[in-house]
């Protein structure tokens, strides 16, 4: 092959490499602002660190909780992360050690493995609220163990 032919062959291939990477640039820019004018369609709606989690073994489980008007849970613990989103109405919950809490639709919290779940359900007593539970485990474990209620100090 002549040094001529090389030549222009190598300018054809260096061509061919410049409108694709300007293509690709091209796309990108306009996946971003694709992406950007998703702004008013997506938020994050909570973030929170998660405990130190076996990466073999990760498994997410999501529950979908229903309370009607006044409807609460015995108390439990849960041995995964949780975070919890209300989808509807209100939800009061209280982890032991924690002050209690009400959170409305919308809203987003987090809660410790083998967090004693002392309060959970509807804050109110007219109207249902839902909630999903995001459960981040590193094992296979039950969701959810039933926690005894404490029993009132200096009485019989």
């Amino acid at each position: 092959m002549s040094s001529s032919r090389m030549w222009k062959t190598g300018a054809a291939v260096v061509l061919c490499a410049a409108l694709a990477a300007s293509s690709a640039a091209w796309n990108q820019a306009q996946s971003d602002t694709a992406h950007s004018s998703n702004h008013g369609r997506a938020r994050i709606a909570f973030t929170h660190a998660l405990p130190k989690l076996d990466g073999d073994q990760l498994k997410a489980t999501l529950v979908e909780v229903d309370y009607g008007p006044g409807e609460s849970s015995p108390p439990h613990s849960h041995p995964c992360a949780v975070i919890g989103y209300v989808v509807s109405g209100e939800i009061r919950t209280q982890v032991k050690g924690e002050s209690l809490a009400v959170y409305k639709a919308g809203e987003s919290f987090y809660e410790a493995p083998y967090g004693v779940h002392l309060v959970s359900g509807s804050a109110s007593q007219t109207q249902p609220a839902k909630l999903l539970a995001y459960f981040v485990c590193d094992r296979d474990a039950p969701l959810s163990t039933a926690v005894p209620e404490a029993t009132p100090t200096g009485g019989k």
